[in-house]
């Protein structure tokens, strides 16, 4: 509560105020102290500070005499030495929104926007009430003024509405003013009482406030009970949610209608992008054909100022020509003249040859360099030497003879600069590759070594095949069309040399050649095509004049086989492969040189590769000059890892090169295991059936797909089967030989006589049965026992045991059931013990 102090100098204040718009309509409603905060802007332009004035809110209200309504505006007033003067006026319908201030703590500052500002990027100003209640009294009396009056109310940002409510409704009889109805009667008054104000202030009637009380009341009861408040908003969510689905559904027309629009304008939309698009391409066209028109307009143009350049010298010459009347002097003339034109220019022609290729020589830029490759570009020679194809072919027919000089001339300097190209570019290659080499003994270490391990290898040495396959890529289409643009420029009388879809040229990623450079076909002097013939001595002396065109280029291809060689000689199998393709993409051409070439590289290639395998093969015959081997030789293993490598560097018509490898490698191994083998016969089968069966676990998967190897998995199976078959026998014939002796005495016996007359026979009666038996078959579980010991122990490969005797458990009861079955058709009266069915039951405990 204010106390008697404060509500008069309120009355004072609203006095003072009043007194301010006694000349005027104006009725005074409210008023309030307020400090205005507005930035300044620096001389800069910046806005750098805000500056603080005191001024005083007041609320008027004047009634229209047209409309008999009210008009209700928000003055500002300043202090000045007269009193408080108004500065400014803002009407109450164009208050838009009411915004706190962010950054003032106390609330009391706030911000009102109007939609009839001239100038909405200027900052509107702050204003600051003195207390909190100054403020919700101002802000309720705003509220209900625009309530009653305009039917609305202003957006209120950044302030609690539900707080607001709450003080008024704590201080609803202390708010200062009531309706503007009441307003009227001020202005009846103050003629009455000169100037007295007697404004009766409420701001809500008796059931207005009687309706906010309840709705606060069970408004708050709703927050104290948490449960019963959730509950309340889940059912109004509910009752939102089935309210905006209610208005959906119903709004379907609208959208459905909305959704035709849509689609008439998307189709409207997409017929104007086709007219567009017809008009883009018409327009591209007219553009295509504007440019071609000014290409031939300058054409004809240059060509026009050309042939009055020429004809003008034609004229000069002519009056320096002076041709005698007589027939034989005019001949003797005639020859003069052409042997003059021919010399100086056959001169010209070699010297001009000459100072292109000097040229380009000496530029460095036309070659590869450090950490640079750069394909040869021969765009631009040939098409200044493509100037002067006329004149060559004028020269071809005055005197045929006269183009062989020029010939040489253009295959010396072009030689040198293919040379220089090729050399360049083939030591950069080299340089550029980064690869370990390999050590070339492929026993020699473990099988991870750097020739031939397998994928870490091949991924560190297939820069090699690709460097070689790069050299291929770029200079034999090089060489191609030099040898055919030759062919054309100097007037050889021979069918094209390239014919058209040849295979094996793939230019991928150097991909530059122009348009120009297409062969010269030669013309007639009438300029109509030719179509020459073959002629074989044309072609001879063309392939003549290749050879020095071209000679040299050779000796760079040889370096990268050899280096290639050099840091992997399995890579001579791919680049086996792509030598091959290029060659058969060039069988049909008509110069040799290329062909050659390639043929040159393929058998160089394949002399490495036959060069790797003999040292391959002499490093396996080493293994036999040891006294004793043991075991699985180191070659075995090994060479199935290098038949898996080389499986996969298998291109195009390399599989006969590797098939006869293969053969060459296996031929050789396999005789020095029988050789190592007769070291020590003793040992020798053990020795065999080892490495054969190695040789058959390291070659199974690659032998089912590869036919030559599948050959010799064979031969190595039937081999091991056949030292199996001897060592098992060794193995049985060392505890039971004699019982086994005498059974096949018995048999040869019986080829000449009956069953009954055998045991009556010299060295096969009962008696020497029953010793044989006594010694052979006393202690029979030790004798197995001793016979797999012997077998464990002479085995290197434990692997091998259980298969092995498996089969000596077979053998061994194929010959006892044998004997057995002898033995009751011979000696009915004698039994053999242990029976065969024994004999089994012993071998399960061994």
């Amino acid at each position: 509560m204010a106390s008697a102090a404060q509500i008069g100098d309120e009355s004072e204040f609203l006095r003072t105020v009043d007194a301010a718009f006694q000349d005027s309509d104006n009725a005074v409603l409210v008023a309030f102290r307020v400090a205005k905060s507005q930035a300044s802007w620096s001389v800069a332009g910046r806005r750098n500070r805000l500056t603080t004035k005191p001024r005083v809110l007041a609320i008027t209200a004047m009634r229209s005499s047209s409309t008999q309504k009210f008009s209700v505006n928000l003055q500002v007033l300043k202090y000045s030495s007269g009193g408080l003067q108004p500065a400014k006026v803002y009407k109450l319908k164009h208050l838009t929104k009411i915004e706190a201030v962010p950054n003032d703590n106390t609330g009391c500052t706030f911000v009102m926007g109007f939609d009839n500002l001239k100038s909405q990027s200027v900052a509107p100003p702050q204003w600051t009430m003195r207390s909190l209640d100054d403020r919700n009294r101002f802000l309720t009396c705003i509220l209900k003024l625009c309530k009653e009056n305009l039917g609305r109310l202003p957006k209120i940002q950044g302030m609690d509405v539900v707080e607001l409510a709450l003080w008024a409704q704590a201080n609803v009889k202390g708010l200062p003013i009531g309706s503007p109805v009441q307003a009227d009667s001020v202005d009846a008054e103050r003629d009455q009482k000169e100037g007295k104000v007697t404004v009766e202030r409420e701001l809500l009637s008796k059931a207005e406030e009687d309706d906010m009380e309840a709705l606060l009341g069970a408004y708050l009861l709703g927050i104290d009970e948490a449960e019963a408040f959730s509950e309340r908003l889940k059912r109004e969510l509910l009752a939102l949610e089935a309210a905006n689905v209610h208005a959906i559904l119903e709004s379907e027309p609208l959208v459905e209608e909305v959704l035709q629009d849509l689609d008439s304008a998307m189709a409207g939309v997409e017929e104007m992008e086709i007219w567009l698009g017809v008009f883009n391409i018409k327009l591209r066209h007219m553009r295509e054909d504007i440019e071609s028109i000014e290409s031939r307009n300058n054409m004809l143009e240059m060509q026009v100022q050309n042939n009055a350049l020429l004809v003008g010298e034609l004229y000069k010459l002519l009056e320096r020509l002076h041709v005698p009347s007589e027939v034989k002097d005019k001949r003797t003339e005639l020859e003069k003249l052409k042997s003059t034109f021919l010399r100086r220019a056959s001169d010209f022609l070699r010297n001009y040859f000459s100072s292109l290729v000097d040229f380009m020589i000496t530029d460095k830029t036309y070659f590869s360099q450090r950490g640079q490759l750069k394909r040869p570009d021969h765009a631009d020679l040939r098409f200044r030497c493509r100037t002067y194809a006329r004149l060559l072919q004028h020269l071809k027919s005055l005197d045929k003879s006269s183009l062989e000089p020029l010939r040489n001339a253009y295959c010396h300097a072009l030689n040198l600069l293919l040379r220089r190209e090729a050399r360049e570019f083939a030591n950069e290659l080299r340089a550029s590759t980064k690869v370990s080499r390999s050590s070339g003994a492929w026993l020699d270490g473990s099988t991870s070594g750097s020739g031939f391990s397998g994928s870490g290898s091949d991924t560190a040495t297939a820069t090699v095949s690709d460097a070689y396959a790069k050299m291929l890529r770029i200079f034999i289409p090089l060489l191609v069309d030099e040898s055919s643009f030759f062919a054309s420029f100097m007037c050889f009388e021979v069918l094209p040399l390239a014919p058209p879809g040849r295979t094996g040229d793939d230019k991928n990623g150097f991909e530059d050649k122009d348009e120009d450079d297409d062969d010269i076909a030669p013309l007639d002097m009438d300029g109509s095509d030719m179509k020459p013939a073959q002629n074989d001595g044309e072609l001879n002396a063309l392939n003549q004049a290749l050879e020095k065109l071209l000679d040299g280029v050779q000796e760079d291809f040889y370096a990268v086989v050899d280096w290639a060689y050099k840091v992997d000689p399995l890579r001579c199998i791919t680049m086996q492969g792509m030598t091959e393709r290029y060659l058969s993409g060039h069988k049909a051409d008509a110069a040799g040189f290329v062909r050659r070439l390639l043929a040159e590289l393929q058998s160089r290639i394949s002399n490495q590769f036959s060069k790797f395998v003999d040292e391959a093969c002499h490093q396996i015959e080493k293994h036999d000059r040891n006294v004793r081997q043991t075991g699985s030789l180191s070659y075995i293993p090994r060479f199935a890892a290098l038949a898996a490598r080389m499986e996969g560097l298998i291109q195009g018509n390399s599989r006969d090169v590797v098939d006869l490898a293969y053969t060459k490698l296996v031929t050789t191994s396999f005789s020095v295991l029988e050789r190592i083998a007769q070291v020590e016969p003793k040992n020798a089968d053990v020795f065999l059936l080892e490495n054969y069966a190695a040789f058959q676990n390291s070659m199974f998967d690659i032998a089912n797909v590869v036919p030559t190897l599948a050959r010799f998995y064979h031969q190595a199976s039937e081999a091991y089967e056949q030292a199996c078959t001897r060592y098992i026998n060794s193995i049985i014939n060392s505890q039971f030989e004699k019982l086994f002796q005498f059974a096949q005495r018995v048999e040869n016996l019986l080829y000449t006589i009956t069953p009954e007359e055998v045991p009556f026979q010299m060295g096969v009666s009962k008696n020497e049965l029953r010793k044989v038996l006594k010694t052979n078959l006393s202690g029979v579980e030790r004798s197995l026992q001793v016979m797999y010991k012997r077998m464990q122990k002479g085995l290197t490969s434990e692997e091998l045991l259980p298969n092995l005797w498996d089969k000596c458990k077979l053998d061994f009861i194929d010959k006892y059931e044998s004997f057995e079955a002898l033995l009751a058709k011979c000696y009915a009266t004698e039994t053999l013990s242990p029976s065969s069915a024994e004999m089994k039951e012993l071998f399960k405990i061994v």
